[in-house]
């Protein structure tokens, strides 16, 4: 059930970044408020970050705070230092928690007292379940990689993330909107000994983009992340030519990938998932020689808050 500040305290407190997106969060807050029937008491927290128009009305029944700092990292930030649960659950405006989402937090915890952070899956909602798009056949396969940013790179996506309150005031905040915020939160929680499971049946959807410009605006601030960690030098400016040229021909190294994904069935949506990669991959290389030339990434880090 959901807590009102004044009330006891509640087991977890589910915080919600959010900018510009009032309808995405409306049915965040709805999948949210379907959490009840399971009888563990939470709280939301909606941190939102300069909407034009603060969410006043949809988050009538929840705490609404406002972090001006650009950047989901500090939005974020307010949301968990305003926590009043033993567990943070860290979720995206735009993600639908699958029924049972918050007793499978709390269960995970129970049983596994060694995990301090917890990486749930994250799958693409269809807009029509009979029609898949080539930009969701891509982001099925390629945009939410949980498993693999756990394993292999020691973070939690923080569209869906569960955190014991403690671990995450002894790791410290979210890095701002000149870091990719959930990989450097990781690898620092990593670094200190804190153990990140991924839980699969720890559920949310999110829709897809909808359009191209859309999905390649996400990498925009990726690929200056990037760039800004090349010295500068002559043998450091090549190295970054030649990771653009491999970018570009990577996509034939992911058929396999995409043959063996269990997220898109048949060959028709593994071509519409191929065709997107390819495009997706063309477009980043092209980003990855034009900083060469200008050299300044500044513009593109700052995209979070430009809407």
């Amino acid at each position: 059930m959901m807590e009102a500040a004044t009330s006891p305290l509640p087991k977890v407190s589910v915080v919600i970044p959010h900018l510009n997106e009032p309808d995405d969060l409306r049915r965040c807050l709805a999948a949210l408020k379907a959490q009840e029937a399971d009888g563990i008491p939470f709280e939301i927290i909606v941190s939102d970050n300069g909407s034009h128009e603060l969410p006043e009305a949809i988050c009538a029944d929840v705490r609404l705070v406002r972090e001006l700092t650009p950047g989901p990292g500090p939005a974020r930030n307010l949301g968990a230092r305003m926590a009043r649960g033993d567990i943070i659950a860290f979720i995206d405006a735009d993600c639908l928690a699958d029924a049972g989402w918050l007793r499978g937090i709390v269960s995970f915890f129970e049983r596994n007292p060694h995990v301090g952070c917890l990486a749930g899956d994250v799958g693409v909602a269809r807009a029509d379940p009979d029609h898949l798009t080539a930009i969701e056949a891509f982001e099925s396969v390629f945009s939410y990689r949980v498993q693999l940013y756990v394993e292999r790179h020691h973070y939690a996506a923080t569209g869906n993330m569960a955190v014991r309150r403690e671990v995450f005031e002894a790791v410290g905040p979210f890095g701002g909107i000149a870091v990719m915020e959930d990989a450097e939160w990781g690898q620092r929680a990593t670094a200190q000994g804190v153990t990140i499971a991924y839980v699969p049946e720890v559920r949310v959807l999110t829709p897809s983009c909808r359009t191209f410009p859309e999905l390649i605006r996400r990498w925009d601030r990726h690929i200056a992340h990037e760039f800004e960690k090349v010295d500068g030098s002559a043998f450091g400016l090549a190295k970054w030519i030649v990771r653009s040229l491999v970018m570009a021909a990577s996509p034939l190294a992911e058929i396999v990938t995409i043959m063996r994904s269990d997220k898109v069935s048949g060959l028709y949506e593994r071509w519409l998932a191929f065709s997107c990669l390819t495009r997706v991959r063309f477009y980043r290389a092209g980003k990855m020689l034009a900083l060469c030339h200008s050299g300044d990434a500044s513009r593109m880090v700052g995209s979070w808050n430009r809407d």
